[in-house]
């Protein structure tokens, strides 16, 4: 199974959406720098698909990536389907999965607007096992 990179994104707060840039650099065990969400955890990087996005703007929502505070938006990798322990080279960085989806404690604007939010379901976390730098149009491929 091998896809793309669509976007990369970062905030410096957590709870607030993510916007795009150009690169970033990625450390080992500590995530994207410069990241609100980086740090010593299982949780360092998140992923979700363009495609779960589609799924939320065929709704009606005017939302793209880095709306649902994800780090990665990837295109043509099912994510979800990726079973725990899977390592993913995405660029430069290898990075293993440790986490399936997430619980809402609070219900977020997009829930609120769409009466759903993708990202518990279809949003996946990784952590960094070798550092480096990723960008729009970068491969990510499962390692075996």
């Amino acid at each position: 199974m091998a896809g793309k990179v669509f976007a990369v994104c970062i905030s410096a707060n957590k709870g607030e959406r993510k916007k795009p840039v150009e690169v970033v650099e990625l450390k080992e065990n500590h995530g994207i720098v410069g990241d609100a969400h980086s740090g010593e955890w299982h949780r360092q990087v998140s992923l979700l698909a363009m495609e779960s996005i589609q799924k939320m703007q065929q709704k009606g929502l005017d939302v793209v990536s880095g709306d649902f505070a994800e780090n990665i938006t990837t295109e043509g990798i099912d994510l979800p389907s990726l079973p725990i322990g899977t390592r993913l080279a995405i660029g430069e960085t290898l990075a293993e999965v440790t986490q399936i989806g997430k619980e809402c404690h609070t219900r977020c604007s997009i829930y609120y607007q769409a009466g759903d939010c993708v990202m518990p379901r279809e949003g996946i976390f990784v952590k960094i096992i070798k550092g480096g730098h990723v960008k729009k149009g970068d491969a990510i491929e499962v390692v075996a």
